[in-house]
């Protein structure tokens, strides 16, 4: 794939229904524009668990007693992460309801993932690290649940397998390690429908937020493989 350098640093957001290949483009944009990383909430909230950070403790505190871990811990992951790579001033803090001044260096591009999910979550963001793309991933349901009925994983690595268009090359089997692949819990069409029925009652008043600001632009397609072109050419548009 041929790459492309920014201009200016990007930090956005991609939001799309569960299944609708979020995680692909993410993929592509960063091979794409080697200047990306990802920063995702989940990761960094579980390796602050594992690595019993004070963060970390705090977090699993919440989710052992059946709450949701508040916005302000997700908000100081995040910024402690943007603060480690030297992104955002060093002297960042979610408590002071200043800007973290974000690099404008390309080297410090980001997809940010799994946080906001919600206006609410976004007005916090804003305060503290202003987006400067917000993209809307939209596919049609029917296809969407054709792919989750086609989807594969291997469990260890997370890698994802599709039987229409990924397909493994010995069926059943990781490309890598040889191991048998499974199905996700959560891939049947009615958990989807749950998922999906959550996701639009958030979504909406997310996307809208960010519509006001300016920042929405939205991307249709049936596939991965329609989606992408369009998206590294506004990408190189705004960013290269």
């Amino acid at each position: 794939m041929t790459t492309s350098k920014l201009r200016r640093a990007a930090r956005i957001i991609l939001v799309g229904a569960p299944g609708v290949g979020k995680g692909t483009q993410a993929e592509r944009l960063m091979k794409r524009f080697p200047q990306v990383s990802a920063v995702s909430s989940g990761d960094l909230l579980r390796a602050s668990v594992r690595n019993r950070t004070p963060l970390g403790l705090e977090a699993e505190s919440a989710m052992e007693s059946g709450n949701l871990v508040p916005d302000d811990m997700i908000l100081k992951l995040i910024l402690n992460e943007l603060k480690s790579k030297r992104w955002v001033s060093p002297k960042s803090s979610v408590s002071d309801a200043l800007p973290a001044e974000p690099s404008d260096d390309p080297a410090a591009s980001f997809i940010l993932d799994g946080f906001p999910r919600t206006a609410t979550q976004a007005s916090r963001l804003d305060a503290l690290i202003p987006i400067n793309l917000v993209v809307s991933l939209i596919t049609p349901v029917n296809i969407i649940l054709s792919r989750i009925a086609s989807r594969w994983v291997h469990a260890a690595s997370g890698r994802v397998y599709n039987i229409d268009f990924n397909a493994p090359k010995v069926e059943g089997k990781d490309d890598v390690t040889g191991e048998p692949l499974t199905k996700r819990a959560d891939d049947d069409e009615e958990t989807w429908k749950q998922r999906l029925r959550k996701f639009d009652e958030t979504s909406q008043p997310l996307l809208d937020h960010y519509d006001r600001k300016g920042l929405l632009w939205t991307v249709r397609g049936n596939s991965s493989d329609e989606i992408s072109p369009q998206l590294f050419q506004e990408f190189e548009r705004r960013f290269a």
